[in-house]
């Protein structure tokens, strides 16, 4: 399927919950796209063919809804997965990076052994916003001097400026469908 074939099958599927969590945010809801199999085996399917052209060692996701679709993308692979949690969640060493967001801070972190030197990396995440978390968890796997081949989300919100910011920080960001905010 190429990329304009992905956005017109993609983007119907999936719901938009206007003012939550808050008066005048659109939430794109993908889990009407993991309860859709079609739907889902090609979201993984186009992740695959990217992966094997960038020669990925190694599947990251973004916590909660890219574990989702990484999971799947890592398994499909038979590559390593490797969990980019909220900190404090991991039970095991681990670099943290913390990040802003629209009122005050958040962190993520892995764990100290999420890759080796060299490890091309793959950060898998459900939707691209302001890039800050993408951003925060490319940071981390640098400091393990892993290679971050690329992004890769279901979703971009190329508006609100993520993806322009993944792509000035020299990652490639592949997302399967956009939504303009007044969509």
């Amino acid at each position: 399927m190429t990329s304009h074939d992905l956005n017109t099958f993609l983007k119907p599927r999936v719901r938009t919950v206007r003012d939550w969590p808050k008066p005048g945010v659109n939430f794109r809801d993908v889990t009407t796209l993991f309860h859709d199999p079609e739907a889902f085996r090609v979201m993984v399917e186009a992740f695959w063919l990217d992966c094997t052209r960038l020669r990925v060692d190694l599947i990251a996701a973004v916590d909660a809804r890219g574990f989702i679709i990484g999971g799947a993308l890592a398994y499909q692979l038979h590559k390593p997965f490797v969990l980019v949690r909220k900190k404090g969640k991991l039970p095991y060493k681990t670099v943290s990076e913390d990040y802003k967001l629209e009122y005050g801070t958040a962190a993520v972190e892995i764990h100290a052994d999420a890759c080796k030197p060299g490890d091309r990396i793959l950060i898998v995440d459900d939707l691209i916003a302001t890039g800050g978390t993408l951003i925060a968890a490319a940071k981390l796997f640098r400091v393990l001097h892993g290679e971050v081949v690329g992004v890769a989300a279901i979703i971009d919100l190329p508006e609100l400026g993520g993806s322009q910011r993944l792509r000035e920080i020299g990652l490639r960001v592949h997302a399967l469908c956009e939504f303009s905010e007044n969509e």
